[in-house]
């Protein structure tokens, strides 16, 4: 698949994408674990179809000492036992949260989550699941493929 746009070559969608990451980077000083964050992540990616996305999440979660069993599972996580029920929890977040038009989040999924996560990080959570969802969709649209990305890629750019 050949990229349709390089978002950095409009001056206009730079500045937000520059903003965007800067934005999310205020996830980096919330408890939510790091490990966690890319696992949601990486699951988003997974579902929107955003090979860049998977490719960066799973790098990074590789680099931070994810095992390579966990990130294989991921997909099929309510069908293995490497997860933590905190992490199920926010997995089944991630997914409702992307897949809004299906039903959007049930009580069911907010009462795990909420069961497992402080205030600060349960915010952490619906921010980075609605964070991720926007960058998925921006890279999909331009058709912004996976597999060139090294870990640490990003860090230091801001806007």
């Amino acid at each position: 698949m050949e990229p349709r746009f390089n978002l950095f070559d409009s001056p206009t969608a730079a500045k937000v994408a520059k903003r965007f990451h800067t934005t999310s980077l205020a996830l980096e000083g919330s408890t939510l674990p790091k490990a966690l964050r890319e696992l949601v992540e990486l699951r988003v990616g997974q579902i929107n179809g955003c090979g860049f996305c998977v490719d960066v999440h799973t790098t990074e979660a590789a680099a931070a000492g994810e095992s390579a069993l966990r990130l294989n599972l991921v997909a099929a996580w309510r069908h293995s036992t490497v997860f933590t029920e905190a992490e199920r929890a926010a997995l089944a977040l991630a997914e409702e949260g992307t897949r809004l038009g299906d039903h959007g989040v049930s009580d069911g999924t907010w009462a795990e989550v909420r069961g497992h996560y402080d205030d600060d990080q349960l915010g952490a959570l619906v921010c980075l699941v609605s964070l991720i969802n926007a960058a998925t969709r921006m890279n999909v649209i331009v058709h912004n493929p996976g597999g060139s990305y090294e870990p640490g890629m990003f860090a230091g750019t801001s806007g």
